[in-house]
Order: C-alpha cells, then structure tokens, then sequence
C-alpha cells in the first residue's frame, strides 16, 4: 500500500471534513465597492477554488462599514453585500465543491486608510473614503496618527452584535466555515494586547480582562451558528517587548478551546510599528508548536511556507495539523497539484483540466463533477 503524504491527509475541522491539510488563508483585495464584491472577486476566488487545496477563506470582511481596513474592503453588513458575495460564491461552487470558509473582522484602530498600493495612509474623518476609527483606547497606531475613540458599553455591544449577524448572513448565503480575526492588530487583537488596551473597565488591565470583549465575541457568534465551524486566526506574539505573547496566546487558545473553537490559526505581529519580525522560512511554525501543545483542537500554521517537503515536515512532525498559503499560491496557484506531483499524492482537478496531466504523473489528477449549489436561487432567497 502507497503511503499517504501527510498534508495529504483528510482530517475534520468541527463539522466539516477536508480532503487535505492545505488551506488557502484570507487574503484581502481591497478591490469592493462599497463593501461588495465584483468580477475582480469571481475571478480571484474563483481561480484559487480550481487549486487543489481542501479550504479556501475569503478576505478579511467587514462586519460594520467603519471596520473595514480601507474603503475598498469587502463587507458583509447588509443586504447588499451578501447579495453580491452570494452572487460569487454562487457561480464559484457551479464549478467547484471546494468548502469555502469566511474571515470576519473589524479593523478598529486599522481602519479609514488608503488601499496599499497607493500608500495605505490613514484617511482622516470626513475627507473622501474616511471616518472616525474606533479602539479598545484611545491611542492611535502609529505617532501622527487621528487617535481613535474608545469604545463604550453600547458600542461594544454593537460590534459583537455584528459579528453575529454577520455570521447569520455567511451562513445564509453557505459559507462552510467562520473564522474571527483576533490578529494582525485589528480591533479583537487591540483587546488582546496591552499595548493597545489600557482600559480600567472589565474589558482592561489584566489579561484576564483584555480576553473578555474577543471571548464574548466569539461566544455570541459560536451560539448563533451551532451547526458549522467557528474558528479563530490570532497572533501569536507583537514582536514587542510588553505587548501580547506567546505564554497569553497559549492561555487564550485553551480559553477558545473551551468556549467551542473547532480549530486556531496562529499567525502574529501587526499591532505595533516597533514590532521587530524574525522573517524567514517557517518563521512563525514554533508560535503553532506552542499552541498545539496546549490544545486538542487542529492548529494551523502560516508564514513563508513555500516548499513542498517544507509544508510535509510541518504536519508529519506534528508543528501544526495544517498549512495555510497565501502569497505562495497567489505566485502559484497550482501549488497544490505540484506538491502532490512531488510528493506521490492526488488532487481532484475539473474534468476541462485532466488533459493537462503529465504522463510521468499520470495518477496525479482526480476527476471532479461541477458541483451544483442545492441553495436556493438568489432571487428566492429572503434577506432580513
């Protein structure tokens, strides 16, 4: 009997079962308007849902207009929105059968900025594409920044209560899994961090306290969808003396173990400018170590993962249960049939693609049927 590569392995994720240990992480465009998705999104998503990998995420998605990172994200707030990311997903999965998984997320500090390749530069309230940002505090992300406002009561409730009905409205339009962005200094990882959170509420000070907003936002939303997956995406470390650390992330994993998380992705920094990254190969594998090993529940490993024994020693070795590309399939949007050329494995490719099989791999390719959506029709489908 031919051994299976160990990225090759099914595993299950909560509810949903996964062909492999390949997933595609969120990775975000900023090509919406007005928070909806367009043809840039159908051919970007769509292209990658013909990967091979066994997930792909949707970008970071606004759970409230002002949480959007610039004013060109995908949002998922209103009726519009979900009209137009179900439109996408609808025509993806005509053609594909890849599960498709959501991060949600509200940008805080990080909002009101200029898309990247312009500069990203924070916008300031009322000029074109800005608005008054919201944080646990009232300190800006970097010097010279428009500090944010802090959040009070009601607007806590506020922000929790649109993660959940962001979530319903994921879950309407079939996305398969639900993450939560409590990384990349974005407004849940600005709870977590006491370089960003100097609250004196309940929501402050100890790390006990700085855990409780993004705890309450994950078990709002773990509550309103019972029948699917809820993850969480967090950092790991800030890279900055002081600020959030491996010890806490640790402490908070096996806190979202317990609250109903169906699996963690470690990724880190992004909180700080100070923050001083080891970038290399597998630099953040050891933050997933940690975490694995205080947690039952799959641990997904990201950053600078770009060979193909490298993905294979990071789950056979038990580092991480899966392996997350972003840039690396974005270069190569394959990669998962080259690593299962390389590695003696199969993918399951559309039936308009088998042809181009190598003969050297003549069992790489496994066909696959077009997979009609058993969703309702748009048309018929009844928003709230």
């Amino acid at each position: 009997m031919t051994h299976r590569p160990a990225i090759f392995e099914p595993i299950r994720v909560g509810s949903l079962e996964l062909s492999n240990r390949i997933v595609i992480a969120p990775m975000c465009q900023y090509s919406a308007e007005n928070g909806c998705m367009n043809d840039w999104h159908l051919i970007h998503l769509g292209h990658l849902s013909l990967s091979g990998a066994a997930l792909l995420t949707i970008e970071a998605t606004a759970v409230l207009p002002d949480g959007r990172i610039t004013w060109a994200d995908v949002g998922l707030y209103d009726d519009k929105t979900e009209m137009a990311m179900s439109s996408t997903l609808d025509r993806i999965r005509r053609w594909s059968g890849i599960p498709i998984g959501i991060q949600l997320n509200h940008a805080g500090r990080k909002a009101s900025t200029n898309v990247p390749w312009v500069g990203g530069a924070q916008i300031a309230p009322g000029a074109p594409g800005g608005w008054q940002t919201d944080a646990p505090s009232a300190i800006p992300y970097a010097e010279g920044q428009i500090a944010p406002r802090m959040l009070d009561r009601d607007g806590l409730r506020d922000v929790r209560d649109a993660f959940v009905a962001s979530a319903k409205r994921a879950r309407r339009i079939g996305v398969d899994l639900i993450q939560l962005h409590c990384a990349h200094g974005y407004l849940l990882h600005q709870f977590l961090s006491p370089l960003s959170n100097q609250r004196d509420d309940r929501y402050g000070g100890s790390s006990e306290n700085r855990m409780r907003f993004p705890l309450e936002v994950f078990e709002a939303v773990r509550q309103a969808v019972p029948d699917g997956p809820v993850t969480v995406r967090v950092s790991g470390t800030d890279w900055v003396d002081g600020g959030w650390d491996i010890e806490q992330t640790c402490a908070f994993a096996a806190m979202l173990e317990r609250a109903g998380c169906d699996a963690l992705h470690i990724s880190s920094g992004g909180l700080h400018p100070g923050q001083k990254i080891p970038v290399g190969p597998s630099y953040q594998v050891p933050l997933a170590r940690a975490v694995k090993t205080n947690v039952r529940i799959p641990v997904v490993a990201v950053g600078l993962i770009t060979g193909f024994d490298q993905a294979e020693a990071i789950v056979a070795t038990r580092d991480a249960d899966l392996v997350a590309l972003a840039r690396t399939i974005l270069y190569d949007p394959r990669w998962p049939w080259h690593a299962a050329a390389e590695l003696g494995a199969q993918v399951q490719a559309p039936n308009q693609y088998l042809r181009s099989q190598p003969r050297r791999f003549k069992d790489l390719l496994v066909a696959g049927s077009p997979k009609r959506s058993e969703r309702p029709a748009l048309a018929d489908r009844k928003l709230s």
